[in-house]
């Protein structure tokens, strides 16, 4: 795939940028630039897209992408609603491609910080004492100015490297297939399976949104995604019903007929093949960990 051509968000005379980011909702658009990138949750929840990866997020979810990788916090429904007064609230740190390929930090030195970045290709989730710290950290770097600034986003990427709170987030076959010219297109179906999945979704819709025939999106959606679209439909309800299962005193027939399931069984069928428990397995592993941690 040709790296999409485009101008940089990271100025000449800077080595990367910091920017905090407040507004009622995070960026609805489906992308991805040539630049890694730090991003880390103060304020808000929904669903988090990252390659052919997804699943919910809320305060606290700390993600470093590779240049190139698509990704998408997608924040629930009610966050589009003013009359909500909700908000959103994160930082985002962006660095060249090209970031550790000139002078001095192509040194040895830096060996284990050019592996982990290559690492991120495949993006990395930061959870543990490792996010607390660079969580932190980020905010620091906020209020600093000039060399300072450069020491904290090393120390931050050095903290990265081996720790045991990194885990890889797409499969390891994946590779973006996209093209600059198609975020449009996954986009706006990234965006009526979200504002539907409660209801009825159809691939004749989603093939028409995308002006293919049905056979064609098929092939289309599964080269990109690494998955059919009934199965990504299925995560996406899979998904929200765990953030009910978490956050809500709904029952489970409830919480099935919320996530667009017509039948229990079949909720019940397919959640155990996604999660290996059923949902009342899954709500009082939930609970109990809570509890333990209260």
């Amino acid at each position: 795939m040709k790296n999409p051509v485009k101008k940089t968000r990271i100025p000449e005379q800077k080595a990367f940028v910091i920017q905090e980011l407040i507004a009622p909702f995070f960026d609805v658009n489906w992308h991805f630039h040539s630049e890694y990138q730090l991003f880390v949750v103060l304020k808000g929840r929904g669903t988090r897209f990252i390659g052919d990866h997804m699943q919910a997020f809320r305060e606290g979810d700390l993600v470093f992408t590779g240049p190139n990788l698509p990704h998408l916090w997608k924040n629930d429904k009610e966050y589009h609603d003013p009359k909500n007064g909700l908000g959103t609230h994160g930082i985002v740190i962006y660095l060249p491609d090209n970031f550790l390929n000139q002078s001095v930090f192509s040194l040895e030195e830096f060996e284990g910080i050019a592996q982990m970045l290559k690492k991120s290709e495949r993006g990395i989730e930061v959870t543990g004492k490792t996010n607390q710290l660079i969580t932190e950290m980020m905010k620091e770097m906020l209020h600093l100015k000039g060399t300072q600034r450069i020491i904290q986003l090393l120390k931050i990427l050095e903290l990265m490297v081996d720790s045991p709170d990194c885990r890889l987030i797409t499969n390891a076959g994946y590779i973006n297939s996209n093209k600059e010219s198609e975020k449009d297109r996954m986009g706006q179906v990234y965006e009526y399976v979200m504002q539907n999945f409660q209801g009825k979704v159809s691939l004749k819709e989603a093939a028409r949104i995308s002006n293919l025939s049905q056979s064609a999106f098929s092939r289309y959606f599964k080269s990109r995604v690494n998955k059919t679209f009934s199965e990504f439909l299925t995560e996406v309800r899979i998904s929200h019903a765990c953030k009910l299962l978490h956050e809500s005193d709904l029952n489970i027939s409830e919480i099935a007929y919320e996530c667009g399931f017509f039948t229990l069984s079949n909720f019940n069928r397919l959640f155990k093949e996604r999660m290996n428990q059923t949902p009342q397995e899954y709500r009082k592993e939930f609970l109990d960990a809570f509890a333990a941690v209260s």
